[in-house]
Parts: C-alpha cells; structure tokens; sequence
C-alpha cells in the first residue's frame, strides 16, 4: 500500500506497525523512527499541503483530531475523496483499538493483535511494578501562557497512575484543561513534569517555574522534583508512551 501519515503519533503507530516501508510521505513533525526521514515532508500537522498530498496518490491517509485545528485536514480529505482514517485516541484503550483498527485496514490484522497485545502487557507490567508505590500528586504542564494541563479522559491521567501517583486535574473532566499558576499553587504537587508540545527538552527551562509568584509554597519545588521531560515520549498518543512510563518509573523520587 502508499501510506500517509498527518500526525506524528499516527507515524509512530505505523513504526510499531512494521509498516514503514509502505509511507510515501508525512508531515513535517514526525521524527520517528529515523528512517522515515528520507520521505516528503507535507507541511506542519495543522496546515498539510493538500494538493501535494493528492499528486501521491496515496491508497490510505491516516488523519487525526488529536490538536484542535486538524479538522481542516479532514475536511480536505473527504472534499477530494481521498482514502483516509481518523485516529482520535485519548486514553491507552484507545490506542490499542487504534492499532487493531490500522492493522485491519492496512492488511495486517493478525500482526495488529500481537503488537496491541504486547502493548496492553507492557502498561499491565509498569502497573505492578509501581503498584507499592505513592508518589503523590503529579502536575503536568503542557504550554505556559495560557497554561495547559491534561485532564480526565487524557492518557497521561492513566500514565500518573501506572507510576504510583495521581495527575493533580485528573477532576477536569475533559482531556486538556486550561487553568491557572493559583489553581497549581492551590493543588500543591509533589512533582511537576514540564513537557510543552512541540518544545524540544533543551528549550525549556525549570527556572520558569521557580520565578512564578509563590512557587516557593509548592512541594514540588520545595523537594526540587522539577523535571524537563521528552515531549515525544509523553504527548504523542503512541506505544511510544511505554518508553515515556518506563523513563517515568526511574525518575520520579
């Protein structure tokens, strides 16, 4: 098959997949695995070069709705009648549903089943290993100003959990949550995760944090269990997540 890929967790999910070598092209944010380097870049994930995308003829297009503005891409796709699938996951379900539902359209359905299932006994692994642990509240910050968190019904909820801990706006009930520094300082996290979409580790930096008013009342800085984390390991809703846990389970105190 020629397989495009708009979203850099749909990639991922090819990769898993074993179905790199069927991509023609992707977007401009997918950066792994490396050897999908090589292909045609069609654009950031919000703004895909669309009549690009159809000069390739592709036979499957896998789309997504995982960052609001991405409905633009969709409604291309389905205006120009061009094959294509939605992938929208929130929580670790729905990725492995997701695997199982590209295995089935890209013809390796029995493959999807072992590699879904491998995936679902790697999240059962990291719970029981951190199963005696109680690492408090987690704050995961995922941009600035505004500030962003996830809430609820988004995966990083459950990954705080499998670690031992609780995602302190886990009581949002939507995926991502918009608050406020006060609504922190309020929450007082034991931890906080730094991982703003988008923003390479080497282009964030934890003093940030440290000069918000009243920063200093907050556990999290008080204990200096600030961390810089990798946002492909942790944003992206892949099995990639499982690399994200494990790196997780050895760095939260």
């Amino acid at each position: 098959m020629r397989i495009i890929s708009i979203c850099p967790s749909n990639t991922e999910l090819l990769a898993y997949l074993g179905l790199t070598d069927q991509l023609i092209a992707v977007d401009d944010f997918s950066d792994w695995p490396k050897e999908i380097n090589e292909l045609p870049r069609l654009g950031p994930d919000l703004n895909i070069n669309m009549d690009k995308l159809e000069e390739l003829k592709p036979d499957l297009v896998l789309a997504s709705l995982s960052v609001p503005g991405m409905e633009r891409n969709i409604e291309q796709l389905e205006k120009r009648q061009i094959p294509h699938i939605v992938l929208n996951p929130n929580s670790l379900a729905d990725i492995y549903e997701d695997l199982l539902l590209v295995g089935e359209k890209t013809g390796c359905a029995d493959h999807a089943i072992e590699i879904a299932t491998q995936f679902k006994h790697d999240i059962d692994y990291y719970k029981e290993l951190n199963k005696s642990h109680n690492r408090g509240l987690i704050y995961w910050e995922w941009w600035p100003k505004p500030i962003f968190t996830p809430g609820k019904t988004n995966w990083l909820t459950e990954v705080s959990e499998i670690v031992g801990g609780e995602n302190c706006f886990s009581h949002y009930d939507q995926a991502n949550a918009q608050v406020t520094w006060e609504e922190v300082v309020e929450k007082n996290p034991d931890h906080i995760c730094m991982v703003w979409v988008g923003v390479k580790e080497e282009k964030m930096n934890l003093a940030v944090i440290k000069k918000r008013e009243h920063a200093e009342k907050v556990r999290a800085v008080q204990n200096n269990n600030l961390y810089i984390l990798e946002e492909s390991l942790f944003c992206r809703p892949s099995p990639r997540l499982v690399e994200g846990i494990k790196k997780l389970s050895a760095t939260l105190k």
